[in-house]
This record gives C-alpha cells, sequence and structure tokens, in this order.
C-alpha cells in the first residue's frame, strides 16, 4: 500500500527485507530475523549509494533495518511518532535515535520527557500545505470540492458529512454508514471513500439498500479514494465519521473538523488513545467498533442537528492544531544534519 501512494506522489521509493519479530510463534520469528538482518545490508548499500547527513523514520519495525544500518554508520536519526502511544518498535529504536518528536506533549514521557533531559521534541502532526491553505474558507473548500468530483454539493443550510476508514476502508464504518442513510441524509449530504477493498461490491449493496433513501439519492456521493481530492474534503466537511489513525490527530484539528471516531478495535494499534485524545478536548465524540451498528447512525443525527454542538468542537479541535508541525520537524532534521557535519 504504502509504495503505491509514494510512487502516486512521484517520490522515487527503495525496498527493503524486514519482518515483526514480536507476537510471532518462534520459526516466525526467526524468519524474521533472517529478513531483518539482510534489510540491515540492504540498508547499509542505499547508505554508501545516498550518503545521507540525517535519516527521518516514523517508526514500526519495518524501520529497524534502516535504523540500525544508521547506527552503525553513526548518521543520526529522527524518529516521529504519530500516535499517542509508542509500539514495541519505537520504544526500542528511541533508543538508538539521537530524537523522537511526538504530536502532543503526553507521549514525551515515553521518551524520558522532553529534551534536552530527554529525547522528544514536541512538533505536533505534519499536515499537507493544501489542507492549511483550504482550512482558511470551508465555503470555498466545499465549492472547489464539488468542482473536483463533479457532484452538487452547494445545498444551502445541508452540512456535509464525511465518512471514511482510511485507504482500504473498513468494513464496519461502511456497512453501519449505509444503513444509517435513511435516518443521515435527510440532514445532510454524504461524501463516503468506501476504500478500495469494499468498492467492487459497493455499487450491488447501495442497489439494495436505495430503495430505503431514494428521495435522497442526490445527497449520497460514494467513492473509492480520495488522492489529491482529500485535503478539500476535510476542510470541506461539517463532521467526520472515521477510524482514529494517527492522522486524525494532525488533520482534523486543522481542519477545525468535528468528529465521530471508532477506533480499530486490534491491540497494539493504539487508535483507543488517538481518539480519547482528541475527545477528552471536546473535539470529538466517540463509538465502539462493536456498537456502529445501532450507535453511529443515531449520534451522527444529534451532531447534524446541532450546530452549535459542532461549532463547539470544532473549535475545540482547532485549539490542538499544530499547522507547523512539518517545518519544526525540518528544523531539526537541519539541526541534527549541522550537528553531525561539525
Amino acid at each position: 500500500m504504502e509504495q503505491a501512494l509514494v510512487e502516486h506522489a512521484g517520490i522515487a521509493y527503495r525496498a527493503i527485507d524486514t519482518g515483526q519479530l514480536r507476537g510471532r510463534n518462534p520459526l516466525t520469528a526467526l524468519a524474521n530475523a533472517g529478513k531483518m538482518l539482510v534489510g540491515i545490508r540492504q540498508s547499509q548499500a542505499i547508505l554508501n549509494e545516498f550518503r545521507p547527513a540525517v535519516c527521518l523514520v516514523t517508526g514500526g519495525y519495518v524501520c529497524a533495518p534502516v535504523v540500525a544500518a544508521c547506527r552503525l554508520r553513526r548518521i543520526p536519526v529522527l524518529i516521529y511518532l504519530p500516535d499517542m502511544t509508542p509500539g514495541w518498535a519505537i520504544r526500542s529504536l528511541g533508543k538508538l535515535a539521537q530524537r523522537v518528536a511526538v504530536s502532543f506533549p503526553e507521549a514525551a514521557r515515553y521518551f524520558g520527557g522532553t529534551a534536552p533531559q530527554g529525547k522528544a521534541l514536541v512538533t505536533g502532526y505534519p499536515v499537507r500545505q493544501e489542507l492549511v491553505d483550504a482550512a482558511r474558507d470551508r465555503t470555498a473548500a466545499r465549492h472547489e470540492l464539488a468542482a473536483r468530483l463533479g457532484r452538487s454539493l452547494d445545498e444551502t443550510g445541508v452540512p456535509l458529512l464525511l465518512a471514511f476508514g482510511g485507504s482500504l476502508g473498513s468494513r464496519s464504518i461502511n456497512q453501519a454508514v449505509w444503513q444509517a442513510l435513511p435516518a443521515i441524509l435527510p440532514h445532510a449530504h454524504v461524501l463516503h471513500v468506501i476504500g478500495q477493498r469494499d468498492w467492487a461490491t459497493a455499487q450491488t449493496t447501495i442497489q439494495s439498500l436505495e430503495p430505503g433513501w431514494a428521495a435522497w439519492r442526490g445527497r449520497y456521493h460514494p467513492a473509492d479514494y480520495l488522492h489529491d481530492t482529500m485535503p478539500l474534503a476535510l476542510a470541506a466537511a461539517d463532521l467526520a465519521v472515521a477510524r482514529a489513525g494517527a492522522s486524525t490527530l494532525g488533520e482534523f484539528p486543522v481542519a477545525g473538523l468535528a468528529s465521530i471516531l471508532a477506533p480499530l478495535p486490534i491491540a497494539g494499534v493504539n487508535q483507543e488513545r488517538n481518539a480519547e485524545q482528541l475527545a477528552r478536548h471536546g473535539a470529538a465524540r466517540i463509538v465502539d467498533d462493536a456498537g456502529l451498528a445501532t450507535q453511529l447512525g443515531p449520534a451522527v443525527v444529534d451532531l447534524l442537528t446541532d450546530a452549535a454542538a459542532r461549532c463547539r468542537m470544532g473549535e475545540a479541535a482547532l485549539r490542538l492544531a499544530r499547522p507547523d508541525a512539518a517545518h519544526q520537524i525540518a528544523l531539526e532534521l537541519l539541526r541534527l544534519g549541522a550537528a553531525r557535519g561539525a
């Protein structure tokens, strides 16, 4: 998945071997350890060719060979932790890194506190400049989004709900949204990013359910995936339904976007803490994945019909925004690179 996204952005991509060691049976762990050693050699070859002054990684076991190779070459490493809670891999790799950039101060404690006492640097979550620019004017973003999609989204006084579950999509969110459409569509346009996994069967599902909301079919706008249009969608939406991946910690605050979050219920993914961070500050409400089928529709309608509550949540999200996060990370990379050169 990452290769396709990177190449779509026009960035050169180099693959290395690696494998997860923790939580695997001994034979799988042994095989993955062998892949890791191969990955370190591959990374050393790339470093010899590329000759970097500094390395940026975003964590996870896939980065372990790169960090190890950089350590052997005395190349400084900056890890960026997007989530509120680091996984086992980032905690381990943090011992080899010079700095760990984090989105919120609460995450600094995992790395001995903030620098210079610890390794953490609070930067915020880096977001695309297109989102920062688009978020300045929600009405203009909605007009531009409608033009890009070729859809009619400009009914006066009718809010826009953005529902999505990541690049592959979320089956439980998709099914809950479809089930709730008869209740939602009288109150909002729905831009539903279904994801590539369910897109092949989406039309059949939609056609089978459409009689329940036929009078409002012009307000339902399904899409498989939004590449360059996603910043506009985030800036234009009045309410989002989503998982609680790390990007919600940066993109929703910058967009001032109220949200209903359904954290992915998988151990080690850490989405619960991400959702709790936004909810604790009044920027989001949480619906458990197991309760999506019965709870999502009422939760969405409650906020769609309460503009004042959405406004309060959006303002709470804005107070968490750090639109200069990418700049702060870049400055630290320059500092680490310059220190090595000195």
